[in-house]
C-alpha cells in the first residue's frame, strides 16, 4: 500500500470539528445544546456516544448525518465539508448517511405499508423498480429477520423490537455507508435489547458498515462500540478506546457513570462503592464558567470553576477534560 493509499484509509468517513449547535429560546436566551465537540468515525468502526438525557448526544448524530445545521463548526463527509456540497452531492450524501431513530412506535407511519416504508428511500433515490424494487425490500426484510409477508402489513401489527427490525431495514434501504443508532434500544424491553445490538453487529461485519451508537446504556456501548465518547452538558468529558475507558476512566464523570452499571455477582454489588453526584445537571441555557461539571465534581478545584479544561490527550488515544488528571 502505498503512503497516499494509507493515508486515505486512515481518515475518518465521518467526522465533526468544533461542532456547536446553539438554539434561540423565547426572550433572547440560547441553549447552547452542542458546544464545541469533536470526534471522529474511521470507515467500518463504531464509536459511542453516551451521557445524561439532554446532555447533547441526539443533536450531535443528528448533525453528522445533516439533519441540523452546524451553528459553528463543520461536519466532513469522506474529508468534505457537508455545508460546502451541492444539491447533487447533497443527494450522495444523504443516501450513504441515514439514521435509525430511538422511537421504533412513533418513527414509522401508520399509515403506509411495511414494503412502502422500507421501499421510501428506494423511491426517493430511483434505485431500483418494478419487480427489482419489491425483490429488495423481501432482500432488506429478510437481512433484519422478518419474512417477506410483512411487507403488506402495517406497523400497528408488530411488537417493539419488530418494528425497531423495520427501521433498521428503512435505513439500510439506500445503501449506506454511515449510520448513526440514536438509542435504538433504549425503548425496547431489555429482553430484546441484545437482540438488536447483535443483529447491528453482525449487518456491520457483513455490510462493512460505520455506526455512531448512542446510548445511555453503558454495558451495551462496551460490548459493541470500538471508541466511547463521553459527554456532559453540549460537550465531551472524555474519549479512549472502550476497553481502555472501562478500566481505566480518568474523569470524575466517566467514573461516576460507570459505578452506576450494575454487577451480575451480589456479592461484588454489595461490596463495591458507588460515586454519588451532588446537585442537579445545569442548565444549557445557562451553563457554568469553567468545567461545565465542576458543581457536581468531588475534585473540583479553585481552577475548575475559572478556566474551562482542553480535552487532551494523555496516551494511547485516551483524551480528558480534566484539570486533575496529570
Amino acid at each position: 500500500m502505498t503512503a497516499e493509499a494509507a493515508r486515505a484509509a486512515a481518515a475518518p468517513l465521518a467526522e465533526a470539528r468544533d461542532l456547536k449547535l446553539y438554539f434561540h429560546l423565547a426572550g433572547g436566551a440560547v441553549l447552547k445544546a452542542v458546544d464545541g465537540v469533536s470526534l471522529s468515525i474511521a470507515e467500518g468502526r463504531t464509536v459511542g456516544l453516551v451521557g445524561e438525557s439532554g446532555c447533547g448526544k441526539s443533536t450531535t448524530g443528528r448533525a453528522l448525518v445533516g439533519m441540523y445545521e452546524p451553528t459553528a463548526g463543520s461536519v466532513l463527509f469522506k474529508g468534505k465539508d457537508i455545508g460546502s456540497l451541492d444539491k447533487a452531492e447533497r443527494g450522495e450524501f444523504a443516501r450513504h448517511a441515514q439514521m435509525i431513530f430511538q422511537d421504533p412506535y412513533s418513527s414509522l407511519n401508520p399509515r403506509m405499508t411495511v414494503g412502502d416504508i422500507v421501499g421510501e428511500g428506494i423511491d426517493i433515490h430511483r434505485l431500483y423498480a418494478g419487480r427489482e424494487r419489491m425483490e429488495r425490500i423481501w432482500e432488506l426484510l429478510g437481512l433484519v429477520g422478518l419474512a417477506k409477508e410483512h411487507a403488506n402489513r402495517f406497523p400497528h401489527e408488530f411488537s417493539g423490537g419488530q418494528r425497531q427490525r423495520i427501521g433498521i431495514a428503512r435505513s439500510l434501504a439506500v445503501e449506506p455507508r454511515f449510520i448513526v443508532c440514536d438509542e435504538p434500544i433504549s425503548a425496547l424491553d431489555v429482553s430484546i435489547q441484545s437482540q438488536i445490538v447483535n443483529l447491528l453487529a453482525s449487518l456491520q461485519a457483513r455490510l462493512g458498515l460505520t455506526y455512531l451508537f448512542i446510548s445511555h446504556d453503558l454495558s451495551m456501548v462496551k460490548y459493541i462500540s470500538e471508541t466511547v465518547c463521553v459527554m456532559y452538558l453540549g460537550a465531551l468529558a472524555e474519549t479512549a478506546p472502550s476497553e481502555e475507558l472501562y478500566e481505566r476512566p480518568l474523569h470524575p464523570y466517566t467514573q461516576a457513570l460507570l459505578s452506576a452499571i450494575p454487577i451480575a455477582d451480589p456479592r461484588a454489588e454489595r461490596a463495591r462503592q458507588r460515586i454519588l453526584l451532588s446537585g442537579d445537571v445545569p442548565s444549557p441555557v445557562d451553563p457554568p464558567p469553567g468545567c461545565r461539571f465542576a458543581p457536581r465534581c468531588p475534585r473540583a478545584m479553585g481552577r475548575c470553576r475559572e478556566a474551562a479544561p482542553e480535552l487532551r490527550d494523555v496516551g494511547g488515544g485516551h483524551r480528558v477534560a480534566c484539570h486533575a488528571v496529570g
